[in-house]
């Protein structure tokens, strides 16, 4: 079952005695923060809604205030925080592209059907996503390249592999 809310940054310090605080994006589009009005924050499963002010986007990360929030000492207590939103309110998908936190725990199995492993974590170092696989060897680095991976389903939470093609790409611990 996909989650409602999707990560999308950490609150990482205060930043002057306004209230403001630092935010780490977690998202490719930093710039997405000054469209939003609100954002959900976690607390013991709960999700609650907070709204934000004076957002800015500079180099270095995202700063904002978050509502209620007026001082220093107040901006200190969400230090660590995770900031997300609602599926609803998230940026709308292209054909062929999935939110990374979908990809994690999706089963990696063979066209045929094959179970290979479990997707832990998605890399991104530059050229194409890495798709990072628990399997019962050891870990699995394989790239997101279309004609190695053709089918992803983040609702049944599968990603099926050309097997044949493993070989050609895939970097394993084991080996």
């Amino acid at each position: 079952m996909l989650s409602e809310y999707l990560l999308i940054g950490q609150i990482l310090r205060p930043q002057g005695i306004k209230g403001m605080v630092k935010v780490r994006p977690d998202t490719d589009d930093p710039w997405r923060f000054e469209e939003l009005e609100y954002v959900y924050l976690e607390n013991n499963k709960k999700y609650e809604k907070a709204s934000i002010q004076d957002v800015s986007v500079r180099d270095d990360g995202v700063y904002l205030r978050l509502n209620g929030v007026s001082d220093r000492d107040q901006a200190e207590k969400q230090r660590g925080l995770m900031l997300y939103i609602d599926r609803a309110h998230a940026r709308k998908l292209e054909e062929n592209e999935t939110f990374i936190c979908d990809l994690i725990g999706c089963h990696a199995v063979t066209l045929e059907g094959k179970e290979i492993g479990i997707v832990t974590d998605v890399l991104q170092p530059g050229g194409n996503d890495v798709y990072v696989i628990k399997t019962p060897k050891g870990e699995m680095l394989l790239p997101a390249l279309r004609h190695v991976v053709p089918e992803i389903d983040v609702e049944k939470a599968i990603m099926k592999i050309d097997a044949a093609r493993l070989h050609e790409v895939a970097v394993c611990s084991w080996e």
